[in-house]
């Protein structure tokens, strides 16, 4: 094999594992979720901030055609994306969504998730009592994010007590039991695709009347 043409089949080989990985830490976050909000057929879930919904395409594969996924972003190409996305399948539904709501349907979800959205919220109690509307009586909600690191900007528009870009978990965890969630439980070994991110996982449940 001449010198160009091994470049380009360890090119080749580089992008097709860094491709693989990526579709494997999808599905792995995706199980860890899957168990951690109960997914089955038929289960109602959202994904809060989708982005390119890889996550929101994980979760509509688990919970089958009988279940449903709400996948939300704030407009421009990521929006646009979800909406192709679901033209593909009929079980992923598009919102809009604003700064102070969800704009999700009210007791529509069995649960709902985000990562790393939270600490991008500039109207957090809004969108916590939003959340809260959206999730049917003893729902789950699951929100994936960091620990601010030090020196780090706290993005425009957020409350002064993120310290930093994340937002601390005692912080969230506040915010979220004052909108009336409950606290169930947190972890700080949530994987990670990037070293510089101190991630962690908090699931809420909202109260049975």
């Amino acid at each position: 094999m001449c010198r160009r043409h091994f470049i380009l089949a360890l090119a080749f080989f580089a992008l097709f594992s860094t491709t693989f990985h990526a579709e494997d830490t999808w599905q792995k976050e995706a199980d860890l979720l899957a168990g951690l909000l109960q997914w089955h057929s038929g289960s109602v879930v959202a994904e809060i901030g989708a982005g390119d919904g890889q996550l929101t395409l994980q979760a509509a594969r688990r919970v089958g055609a009988p279940g449903k996924v709400f996948t939300t972003e704030l407009e421009g190409a990521k929006l646009s994306h979800l909406h192709e996305l679901a033209k593909k399948h009929s079980n992923i539904s598009v919102v809009k969504a604003g700064e102070a709501d969800t704009n999700l349907p009210a007791n529509c979800c069995d649960s709902i998730f985000m990562r790393l959205v939270y600490h991008h919220f500039t109207k957090p109690a809004d969108i916590d009592s939003s959340l809260f509307r959206s999730l049917r009586p003893g729902g789950l909600l699951a929100v994936i994010d960091e620990e601010p690191a030090p020196g780090s900007s706290v993005p425009d528009g957020v409350p002064s007590n993120r310290v930093g870009h994340g937002i601390p978990i005692e912080v969230l965890k506040s915010e979220l039991t004052t909108a009336g969630f409950e606290f169930v439980s947190s972890t700080t070994d949530w994987p990670s695709r990037d070293a510089s991110h101190d991630m962690y996982r908090a699931l809420f449940r909202k109260p049975k009347p």
